[in-house]
């Protein structure tokens, strides 16, 4: 059991998941909200893993404390991928949730193959110089329009067929079962206890 994990993120719905997602493994996490001096880190890597990494090594290096981040997206097959790495910023940098999933489903007007996936890397970074990092996918359908107030992001669109329900529809305990976040964390918690 790690003492206390320094979670570089600002957005409340992550944090409320990794707060669930990480409770036998993290007795304390904190998040930049609970840090006042540390500005936004730009995450300009070319994948997942490179931003999540960026980020954590950045905290870890300001506070001298272990860190966690993560990076997320979603991959639409028909888009050739995107939005990808450029998810929470598809439509503009300070574009909100419902103007980025505007974006996509206009982009999506006409296309037949829904496909598409949600992705998480998460990097933790120790103190001593020790990184793991580890992935998670969940697959899914994106809608033509938005369903749930749930969630955050394109969770509203995002459908999974074997639970007839969006992302947005699920209790956040439901989510925690079955999300790319989830299954980062729990990778992450296996190459931990090697």
């Amino acid at each position: 059991m790690l003492d206390e994990v320094i979670l570089a993120s600002r957005n409340a719905g992550k944090i409320k998941e990794f707060k669930i997602l990480l409770r036998d493994l993290v007795k304390r996490l904190t998040s930049l909200c609970d840090l006042d001096s540390v500005s936004d880190i730009i995450e300009n890597g070319n994948s997942y893993s490179e931003n999540a990494l960026k980020k954590a090594r950045s905290i870890c290096i300001l506070t001298n404390k272990i860190a966690l981040a993560d990076d997320s997206g979603l991959e639409v097959e028909a888009l050739d991928g995107k939005p990808g790495i450029f998810s929470s910023r598809y439509a503009g940098d300070r574009a909100s949730d419902e103007e980025n999933i505007e974006k996509l489903l206009s982009e999506l007007v006409n296309k037949r193959n829904r496909k598409a996936r949600f992705v998480c890397s998460v990097a933790l970074v120790f103190p001593d110089g020790r990184e793991v990092i580890a992935e998670g996918k969940c697959e899914g359908l994106i809608l033509a329009e938005p369903r749930g107030v749930s969630g955050f992001g394109f969770d509203p669109v995002f459908f999974l067929s074997n639970l007839n329900k969006t992302m947005a529809e699920l209790t956040l305990s439901e989510k925690n079962e079955i999300s790319h976040r989830a299954h980062a964390v729990r990778e992450l918690k296996k190459l931990l206890r090697k």
